[in-house]
Order: C-alpha cells, then sequence, then structure tokens
C-alpha cells in the first residue's frame, strides 16, 4: 500500500515553520547554526528540482517513484508501476491523483505546511529543532510538530558538503516509521507545466 499519508505527514512535521513547541535539550554551537543557515540558503536557492524517490516503510516495503519541484508552490511525486497513484501540489492544496481511475481526492493547503517548504524561503532554524548531529559527513536534524493526524517525529538529513538532503525518516503518530530517500537528482530542469496539473476529465472523489 503506498504511504501517501505519510509522505505528507513527513513534510508536514519537518517543514512546517511555526512557533517551537519543543527545544533543544543544548544550545546549537555556532558551526551548527553557520551549518543550518547554509542548509536554508542552499535549498531556498533551488528553483527547479527532479529525480528519484525510494520509500522504505517499517514492515521493509518499498515504493519507488519520480518527484518534480518547482518553487514557488509546486511539487509532484509519482508512483511507480503497478501503482497508480500521484500526489500533485499547485499551491492551493494537495492532490492524490489515481491515474488508473481518473480521480483524485484533495487535503486542504493550510492543514499540509509543505506550502512553506515550498516557498521562497526555508528557515529550519525556526522550526521544531529537538536534534542535531553531524557523522560521517550529514547533518540529521530532528524535528517534532503537531499535524492534523497527531504528533509526528522526522529526521532530515543533509551532505554536509552539498547541503542537498538526501533522506528523511519519520516516525508516525501511530508509532509506524517511514524511511524516504532522494537519488539521480537534478537541479535546474525545466519542467513541463502539465506535471503540475490535473487533468480537467479526472473526477473528484470523497476521501
Amino acid at each position: 500500500m503506498i504511504r501517501r499519508d505519510a509522505l505528507l505527514l513527513g513534510f508536514s512535521a519537518a517543514l512546517a515553520l511555526s512557533v517551537p513547541a519543543w527545544a533543544l535539550d543544548r544550545a546549537l554551537t555556532a558551526e551548527e547554526q553557520q551549518l543550518i543557515a547554509d542548509i536554508n540558503a542552499h535549498n531556498s536557492q533551488i528553483r527547479t528540482m527532479v529525480g528519484r524517490f525510494l520509500q522504505i516503510d517499517t514492515d521493509g516495503g518499498r515504493t519507488e517513484g519520480t518527484f518534480f519541484l518547482e518553487r514557488p508552490d509546486k511539487i509532484a511525486f509519482r508512483y511507480a508501476p503497478p501503482s497508480r497513484e500521484e500526489i500533485v501540489s499547485v499551491g492551493r492544496g494537495f492532490y492524490v491523483l489515481n491515474r488508473r481511475d481518473e480521480t483524485y481526492y484533495a487535503y486542504p493547503q493550510d492543514t499540509i505546511p509543505l506550502r512553506q517548504f515550498l516557498g521562497n524561503n526555508i528557515d529550519l532554524l525556526n522550526a521544531n529543532v529537538v536534534g542535531v548531529t553531524t557523522a560521517d559527513g550529514y547533518m540529521t536534524i530532528t524535528v517534532i510538530d503537531e499535524t492534523v493526524a497527531g504528533t509526528v517525529q522526522v529526521s532530515l538529513i543533509f551532505d554536509t558538503d552539498t547541503k542537498d538532503l538526501a533522506q528523511w525518516s519519520l516516525v508516525e503518530p501511530s508509532g509506524a516509521e517511514l524511511t524516504f530517500s532522494l537519488y539521480d537528482v537534478e537541479k535546474g530542469v525545466q519542467i513541463p507545466r502539465a506535471f503540475f496539473s490535473i487533468p480537467a476529465t479526472y473526477k473528484a472523489i470523497e476521501q
């Protein structure tokens, strides 16, 4: 089963720019603050990005697909066959499309804070950061936040050299875990406008 809800929750918790309800149990070092600031600036400058993703769930289930991102406010996740599902955001909400049935349903934009990651600026220093570690060329930033489904914990892993997001792992309110990895990423790619749209023939359905 596609963990589309977990994918949306992961973005929601990891990249919501809300007033912190939790805090680190120590002060960030000057080096950590600078690296996080560099990560913010680097990722905010990425206007388009495409690549592949791999999801691994608690039971070891693996799901692959392709993603497309264009700032501001556009992202699409296309799951590989046999799935026919796709997640699309065009700034008004998040839509889960079924390409086989030509149907879709929506998540309201104001309940999924991914819109802030898709905006022009990213500021993880003002997220609900509860853990920061650096090892083996990667920085892990762990955040906790409240979502529409409950409390979610996400660990984002950035390459300290490139400042790129390489992976995130999340713990859902149910306790289930999900790991989401990016690879074969290209930046500055022209993306067809149709990738961020819902075909006129698709019908809306209730969740």
